[in-house]
Order: structure tokens, then sequence, then C-alpha cells
């Protein structure tokens, strides 16, 4: 990375990046725990959502609500710049707890409606990358400001229909169907009368991740939300689909950087 500007207040991160020669090694699918604004400048890339392929185009607005996978897929190697803003769910329960201003990130089906075109903001994610003032302003200014965001995209998502699954999207959706299930990628291509070469051909390039990695990270930010809950770190294991309570505890503090004891009150250490 060429360029970074960051800021991680109170739950709210908030990234300036530039890559002059962007190297896809460097971009792959990922997963948040936290809601994500991505805003794109310049470059020439799509962006895989959940098997959506979005083309990306000056001032192009992506959306993503925690737990939808997503990733870059660079076209050729121009000046990548954008903004990314990650933020907590339930960033405006103070006076939104029925989370209307949240319905463009939750009410929607996976992988679709991400994409938008609202130019205007850009200035509003500039003011917020390179705002310097105290904690208290910080935090009353991106409140503010990123609920004048939530208004626009809740008024363009209303227009925003949502089309037809494609094939790739119907194996994203069943493998979140069968999550937590004890599955292998043969029973899974079995499914779409696939053989399992086939199927991995089409997950990988519907997401950018081959399926098993794709099933790992998702069990393991469900793990993260029970967890969160006050759920046992055995429990939250069990119910994700970890039947080695060891290869768990592994996959989580290679993933977050953390125990899962972090949120847990009865944790395995």
């Amino acid at each position: 990375m060429d360029f970074l500007k960051e800021t991680d207040r109170g739950g709210i991160n908030i990234r300036h990046a530039i890559d002059e020669q962007p190297d896809s090694n460097g971009f792959y699918f990922h997963i948040h725990d936290r809601c994500e604004l991505f805003y794109f400048i310049s470059g020439n890339a799509q962006y895989l959502v959940e098997g959506s392929v979005y083309p990306l185009e000056h001032d192009s607005l992506l959306i993503m609500r925690p737990g939808e996978a997503h990733c870059t897929r660079f076209l050729s190697a121009e000046r990548y710049e954008r903004y990314a803003v990650n933020f907590p769910l339930s960033l405006f329960d103070s006076f939104d707890p029925e989370r209307r201003l949240m319905k463009p990130f939750t009410d929607r089906p996976l992988g679709h409606r991400n994409h938008y075109y609202i130019p205007e903001i850009k200035d509003t994610l500039s003011e917020l990358a390179y705002f310097e003032g105290d904690d208290y302003s910080r935090t009353l200014l991106f409140t503010t400001k990123l609920a004048g965001v939530m208004d626009m995209l809740g008024k363009q998502s209303s227009h925003n229909p949502t089309a037809e699954p494609t094939i790739s999207e119907q194996l994203v959706w069943y493998v979140n169907d069968m999550l937590c299930e004890k599955i292998t990628v043969e029973r899974l291509a079995e499914h779409f009368f696939l053989s399992a070469s086939q199927f991995t051909r089409l997950f990988k390039e519907a997401t950018g991740a081959a399926p098993w990695a794709y099933i790992t990270a998702k069990r393991l930010v469900r793990a993260r939300e029970l967890l969160q809950s006050g759920e046992s770190a055995k429990r939250a294991a069990e119910v994700c689909g970890f039947n080695d309570y060891s290869v768990f505890y592994k996959a989580y503090v290679k993933h977050f950087g953390e125990k899962p004891s972090a949120f847990a009150k009865d944790a395995i250490i």
C-alpha cells in the first residue's frame, strides 16, 4: 500500500487508501463483524459480494453488512484509490432502536442490493477521514454524518429491486443455509449435480475463496457473534460446526488475533 490514512475510534474505523500498482495477491476475500461502506474512487476492478459481481466505476458505493463476504478482483494494475468505513450495526440504536436507518444493510437477500451511486458523500468521507478534533467531537461528527449517509441509502434502496438469483448466488446461498451442518464439498456439489471440482471452480469465481476457506471464515464470524451475546466458547464452537474445540480455538485466534475468551464468560482456555 502506497498511502493509508486511518482512524479507529469508538468502534468506527475509516480508511483512505491508495495502491499505485495493486497486487491481486494482497487483496483476498474477507468478512467483517461490522457494517462496511466502500467508496471507489479509481482503478480497474470488480467487487465480489456473496456471488454477485459488481463493476466498479468512479464514485461507486458498496455496502456490506456483518458477515457478508467480499473482495476486490483487479482487471489491471491501475491506481486503486478508495475510502472504507466500518461501524457496528448498533451505531444508531440510541436514537433509532428499531434500526430503520440500517434497513439497506439488513432488509435484503445476501449479496443483493450492495451497489449504489451517491457521489455527494465523497466530501463527507474525506471530512471524516481527516478530522483532527477531540474524541467527543469526532464521535458526534461521525454519528451525525453517517446517519445522513444512511438516510440517502434508504431513499435509493427503495428504488433498487432484487433480481433473480444467478447460479453463483444459489451456490453461495445454499452453502450459507448449510453452514453449520456436517458438510463436505462433495455433498454440496451433489445438490447442484456438479462434480466437486466444478463446484469449487464456480464457487471461487463467485466469492474469491475456495469453499472450505469461505465456510471456515463464516463459521468463525458466526461464533464471534454468539460469544459477544454471552455464549460460552465451547458451545459457540459446537453450534457453528466445529467438532474439535482445539481446531476452533486455533482458527479463531488466527482469524481475529485474540482468544475466544475475550468475549465468552466461561470459555475454555
